[in-house]
């Protein structure tokens, strides 16, 4: 039977004798004791790093198997509106999306070998502006293809050798090449561009897909606008993030008539076996994966003109033979539908074979473009290493108060309003019940229960004793705990759960002041915490993975906590159960928690914690340090205040809180 209303606080006259009986020597042997026990981890990582692996495998979806060419486009149309509107562009103003293309020329580069370059200007969203090149062929007649080359992780950004060259060729063959800069990169390297600030924008509700399609998008809408560029011959490339963007972009917007991706995308299956491939927030951004997979987007460029190129030992990411059967293989039987066969086609690169987009792989573009624009057909690259330029001459340059990835965020949380929390009577509880089933939605919360608890191993020291477990829980996933207990401590003692952000490996002190009051103490890791984090590379990159799948990390730890608490009540004869938790991951989790299940917890007591969620955005808190709070749309529906409030009768304090 679960304990409604305050919790009723007994003195323990035990623990004051035991503290008055123990002597500094004693205390100082026990503490250290306790440290000992809580150095040696439960859980090898690569048990969690499976659990995560089957967990994620179990939920990537089949490939859709339509009969005709006209179910798959139907379901193409779909797919194309599901991921833009409800995954892509969540929280994002209308009039942002809908705007039309806003370039301005910055000067002219001629030159004397067929070609001039325009460096242009664009803006992003309002206050946020990037920059361009466009690689002009000198004389056009009619209308004339045009390419949009798309960057990728390159600190020189556009002014980078191999992205000079590509434009130079294309430009000479009659093509026009607009070279769009990324953030992060060349003239937007500013730190707080970092694409870990994308998850800034996830937490005051506005998808970090959606940024990186506006600004790849951008550049297709000014192409698309342009006289002299013929709308049925728009191409798209680039090489790893740019790769990445050309797959979306072509995905998604049907007027990419040519697609050459190169080394940019992985599927599930080989994503999950190597993580770090994936690590960008972008390419992982909440939702992105849910009911779908990437094998799914170059299924929707069928019958268009498509060309996955993939190196045979890329030193960064998607080898060629981990990708093909997965991609390539699965994307083909679509193509062929269509009887477009040959428009999909492969290209494994052996020389140089590593992450890159040289003369091999551009030869391969070259002919594809050409090919499918229907020019004459390339063989070869035209020589230009005499005409590469620096990046000061490339440079464009940027209004000095430009916005920024993070400045963005913090200017979106100006449009954030929220009810004001009821006092009191009927509007109070409509508030409480609507608040937890929204904050259930948010942290995209499944309860779970424990399914087993395995005694790992035990140990006996100085006046009290311990028991090592694993806590399985029913959807296949783990947490790792150490239980404490004095031996003189009688039953019904209150039980202590405690929670660090660094692990139960730095909790002795915390464990010792508990047992020195007579309660039973669990030191828990929850998923993806201390002795619960996977083997590699680190756990963010996992945490990523599993919000892109369409659950939360932070729900799946929330329901953790819970299952494990409720487990703790049918096991122990105590009627209090108490959380003492240290750092901002550990207190989001266990005061969610007591929001959603207030009658779990008699108390939670929170050390260097947060007094609002505006700390992760003004510290700034990086994303690799605290991942689960970056959940989508958390401060944009709660902030700590509301989510405290929805917790009933527990008494919530905060210890100490960390500087603003």
């Amino acid at each position: 039977m679960r304990r409604v209303g305050w919790p009723i606080i007994v003195a323990c006259t035990w623990c004051a004798s035991f503290v008055g009986n123990t002597n500094g020597h004693a205390q100082t042997t026990m503490l250290s004791s306790i440290v000992e026990t809580l150095s040696k981890p439960v859980q090898p990582p690569a048990v969690t790093q499976f659990q995560l692996e089957q967990y994620l495998l179990a939920r990537i979806p089949p490939l859709p198997s339509p009969s005709t060419p006209e179910l798959w486009t139907a379901e193409e149309k779909r797919l194309r509106k599901h991921i833009l509107e409800d995954v892509a562009f969540h929280g994002w103003p209308h009039e942002w999306i809908e705007s039309a293309p806003h370039f301005e020329e910055a000067g002219i580069i001629e030159t004397v070998h067929g070609y001039r370059i325009r460096k242009l200007r664009y803006e992003i969203v309002p206050g946020f502006t990037s920059t361009a090149l466009m690689y002009e062929p000198e004389a056009i007649t009619g209308r004339v293809p045009a390419v949009l080359n798309l960057v990728g992780h390159e600190p020189d950004g556009i002014a980078v050798e191999y992205e000079q060259k590509r434009c130079i060729n294309f430009a000479k063959r009659g093509i026009v090449a607009l070279n769009l800069e990324w953030m992060q990169f060349g003239e937007l390297s500013q730190p707080d561009n970092g694409h870990d600030y994308a998850a800034h924008l996830d937490l005051v509700g506005s998808n970090a897909l959606g940024l990186f399609y506006l600004a790849m998008r951008r550049g297709l809408d000014y192409l698309a606008t342009l006289s002299e560029v013929d709308p049925a011959r728009i191409g798209a490339t680039g090489l790893s993030g740019g790769g990445w963007q050309t797959v979306v972009l072509s995905a998604l917007d049907p007027r990419v008539a040519v697609s050459v991706e190169v080394a940019g995308i992985g599927s599930r299956e080989s994503n999950l076996t190597a993580p770090s491939d994936t690590y960008e927030i972008e390419e992982d951004a909440p939702d992105i994966m849910q009911g779908f997979d990437y094998p799914e987007f170059i299924a929707m460029r069928a019958p268009r003109p498509t060309l996955l190129e993939h190196n045979a030992v890329d030193s960064c990411c998607f080898r060629a033979p981990l990708v093909e059967p997965y991609i390539y293989s699965r994307a083909k039987p679509f193509f062929q539908m269509f009887g477009a066969a040959d428009a999909l086609a492969w290209h494994e690169n052996f020389d140089p074979g590593v992450h890159n987009y040289q003369l091999d792989n551009r030869i391969q573009a070259y002919r594809f473009f050409t090919k499918y624009f229907h020019l004459p057909v390339a063989d070869g690259e035209i020589f230009s290493d005499g005409e590469i330029r620096t990046a000061e001459k490339l440079a464009v340059g940027v209004p000095a108060d430009n916005l920024t990835i993070l400045g963005l965020a913090r200017k979106l949380v100006a449009n954030i309003t929220r009810p004001p929390i009821p006092v009191g009577g009927t509007d109070s509880t409509a508030w409480l019940r609507a608040g937890r089933e929204k904050l259930k939605s948010v942290i995209r919360y499944a309860p779970v229960s424990m399914s087993r608890a395995l005694r790992m191993t035990n140990a006996k020291g100085m006046a009290f004793k311990s028991l090592s477990y694993r806590f399985d829980f029913s959807n296949g996933l783990s947490a790792t705990g150490i239980w404490f207990k004095q031996d003189a401590s009688p039953e019904g003692e209150p039980v202590t759960i405690v929670l660090n952000d660094k692990g139960y490996k730095v909790v002795g002190q915390d464990v010792f002041d508990r047992l020195s009051r007579g309660h039973e103490v669990f030191a828990l890791d929850l998923l993806f915490n201390g002795a619960t984090m996977p083997e590699v590379p680190d756990s963010s990159d996992w945490e990523l993975l599993v919000d892109s799948s369409g659950d939360r990390s932070l729900g799946l730890q929330v329901a953790q906590l819970l299952a494990f608490t409720e487990w703790v009540r049918s096991t122990t004869a105590s009627h209090q159960v108490q959380v003492v938790t240290d750092g901002i991951r550990n207190q989001t989790i266990a005061l969610i928690a007591a929001a959603i299940e207030p009658d779990a917890f008699s108390s939670v007591a929170n050390r260097n914690a947060m007094k609002s969620f505006a700390y992760l955005l003004d510290k700034p808190v990086p994303l690799r340090s605290a991942p689960e709070l970056f959940c989508l749309d958390l401060y944009k529906d709660f902030d700590i205040d509301s989510i405290t409030a929805l917790a009933t009768f527990v008494t919530i304090t905060q210890m100490s809180v960390v500087d603003r």
